[in-house]
């Protein structure tokens, strides 16, 4: 069958088979189906866009831990993390900032991205994840703003009905406890509830290097600790209407190596090392759907506490900091059949507010966003268009317009060419528009320009793609630290290839990724910092004698990062990774699973001057009934 054949076939299985931001699933020809591309149903082999999917399949086969070493299998993907489990963490995207992705939950951004102007992976625990839909590109016509590297959407909702219950132990005192049952409450009514625990002693993250400014080593443990909850409930009204209402909540808690607060007069040694963190999110909403037509409307509310504080004097300590923040979204989504295809259009409205003292600044403050948005995606014989036009009126900088377009031509049976182009944009975070250090509320979005090749097929049992990509960004805002302010100046050019592939052999499932990237300042010609040159990474899947076994390799290359206690660029060689991991069903109900990470027990660093785990083991016992 052609990709033609196979897209259009499939897109008109799953046009209509659900519609919502959590709705996902596998379609009547096995192919799973997406909604975060084009913000409707649709088959991933559909997207033009580069696109992954992780099911929680995936997650529990490689017994993964965290949400960043999820993505971090990905292509395109190179994550800095300050050490191990919890410890802060940055996503970059085919080598933009970490500023530059836009990390959805159920297709709402997270809060705290506002304040500090990227989304902090480690902080979002990994049980709550039931799928990852990660899109790589611009796709700021779609989402607004954030999104220049690309998209990740990770989804919470359970599909599988039934009670599970789980434990785990490992190295560093790791130990994890989960819980969750989804049970039909009569005909039309479906209730999930779900928990867990996770803890670590953890290991010393910080390398014992020179500091200039006087603060003292730590070699301590820095350990964390997240405690979790997530209750829904489904209902359907009659075959036209249902709703939902969800809430989830996490409380997690970090050590790390800190630095002198200073602006305790009573207590000037205090040190601050420990971050508590309290997040709260409540979301409902309505569906419709007949016919051709399909539409949505929901509502979430979320609200976080930030603390971090010395332990000897507590979070309220004139010592400590708060970062409190709520945030307000109202969406709006409306999907329509057409002849040759899909297209959707709706509205976003967001409004954040901060306490006097969130992100250092002395007041409250309060920012709004509407945006407006189209797409489509229409099949023409061969050739498959798909596109996206969005406005954005934020209460700061106004006005701003970003579109997409892409074209796919089927030139031979089972091959095509796919080419697309894009725009988008970042707006500045409230620090650098309003804070005591340097806030400059006259800076403008940071813009981008992305151009991007690709060729596509089926040849034998291979299953694989090829991209070559350039995003050119303006607008980038930097600090002048003569004159102590922020302001837009800095542009940045990046250039990619990335070859993506998949195949069966016998009961081996590969896939393979191999990425080179070349990410430059475009004034000074300088390689940005943390994002390697090269990267190789390779999935093996296959079951013998009912163990299912799991081998992940991840070759990460040569890259640079900052010695800020001298400010120099310092070189960070390349490093090979290897993890294995196994499951056995004793029974029909009981899963016993196992894992080796960092298998060679490498030493390397992601972020320069945190170590990283050595080899570490985990054990872990499911029961489903």
């Amino acid at each position: 069958m052609t990709i033609k054949k196979t897209v259009l076939a499939a897109l008109s299985v799953t046009t209509f088979s659900g519609w919502a931001q959590d709705n996902s699933a596998q379609n009547g020809n096995g192919d799973t189906e997406i909604v975060s591309a084009d913000r409707f149903p649709q088959p991933v082999s559909s997207v033009l866009a580069p696109t992954s999917v992780v099911t929680r399949e995936d997650i529990d086969r490689g017994q993964i831990k965290s949400v960043a070493e999820a993505l971090s299998r990905l292509p395109g993907v190179d994550i800095a993390q300050n050490g191990g489990l919890g410890q802060q963490s940055s996503l970059f995207i085919r080598g933009t900032n970490s500023s530059h992705a836009l990390v959805l939950i159920d297709g709402v951004r997270l809060n705290q991205a506002g304040i500090s102007g990227s989304s902090d992976l480690s902080q979002i625990p990994i049980s709550l994840v039931q799928r990852i839909e990660f899109i790589r590109g611009p796709r700021s016509a779609v989402y607004g703003s954030d999104a220049i590297g690309g998209v990740v959407n990770i989804i919470t909702t359970r599909e599988k009905p039934g009670t599970t219950l789980s434990a785990g132990m490992g190295s560093n005192g790791y130990q994890s406890y989960d819980g969750s049952t989804q049970q039909r409450l009569g005909d039309n009514t479906v209730a999930t509830v779900a928990g867990n625990y996770t803890y670590t002693r953890g290991f010393d993250v910080k390398a014992n290097l020179p500091d200039p400014y006087g603060d003292p080593a730590q070699p301590d443990r820095d350990g964390f600790m997240s405690k979790t909850l997530f209750a829904s409930l489904d209902h359907a009204f009659n075959q036209q209407f249902s709703g939902f209402a969800r809430m989830y909540g996490y409380d997690n808690r970090t050590a790390y190596d800190g630095t002198y607060a200073y602006t305790d007069p009573e207590h000037y040694d205090a040190l601050p090392d420990t971050r508590q963190l309290y997040s709260r999110t409540y979301d409902t909403g309505l569906r419709f759907q007949d016919g051709i037509y399909a539409s949505q409307l929901s509502y979430s509310y979320s609200h976080t506490k930030d603390y971090n504080y010395d332990p000897k004097y507590g979070p309220y300590s004139a010592s400590a900091t708060l970062d409190d923040s709520d945030q307000y979204n109202v969406q709006w989504g409306n999907t329509l059949h057409v002849t040759h295809g899909l297209v959707s259009a709706g509205m976003d409205w967001q409004k954040q507010t901060t306490e006097p003292g969130t992100d250092y600044l002395t007041e409250g403050y309060e920012q709004r966003n509407t945006g407006v948005y189209a797409t489509t995606q229409q099949l023409f014989g061969p050739v498959t268009l798909e596109g996206a036009v969005r406005g954005d009126d934020n209460s700061q900088f106004g006005w701003h317009g970003t579109w997409q377009s892409s074209a796919a031509w089927e030139f031979i049976e089972g091959y095509r060419l796919i080419g697309s182009y894009g725009t988008a944009y970042k707006a500045p975070n409230l620090g650098q528009l309003y804070g005591s250090y340097g806030g400059n509320a006259n800076l403008d979005p940071e813009e981008s320009k992305q151009w991007e090749g690709g060729v596509e097929g089926l040849t034998g049992p291979v299953d694989w793609r090829i991209s070559a990509y350039r995003n050119d960004i303006d607008n980038l805002i930097d600090y002048d630290t003569a004159n102590d302010t922020y302001y837009n100046i800095g542009k940045a050019r990046i250039k990619g290839v990335e070859w993506t592939g998949s195949v069966d052999t016998g009961p081996f499932r590969h896939q393979l990724t191999l990425e080179y990237l070349d990410p430059r300042d475009a004034t000074t010609n300088q390689i940005l910092a943390r994002r390697a040159k090269q990267q190789v990474k390779y999935q093996l899947d296959w079951q013998v004698a009912a163990i299912d076994w799991s081998l992940n390799y991840h070759y990460l290359g040569q890259r640079y990062d900052t010695d800020y206690n001298t400010g120099e660029l310092v070189k960070m060689g390349g490093v090979s990774l290897w993890d294995i991991a196994a499951s056995y069903p004793l029974t029909p109900h009981l899963t016993v699973r196992g894992r080796i990470a960092n298998l060679f027990d490498k030493e390397y660093e992601t972020a320069y001057g945190y170590q990283t785990a050595g080899r570490e083991f985990y054990l872990t016992g499911t029961y489903s009934f």
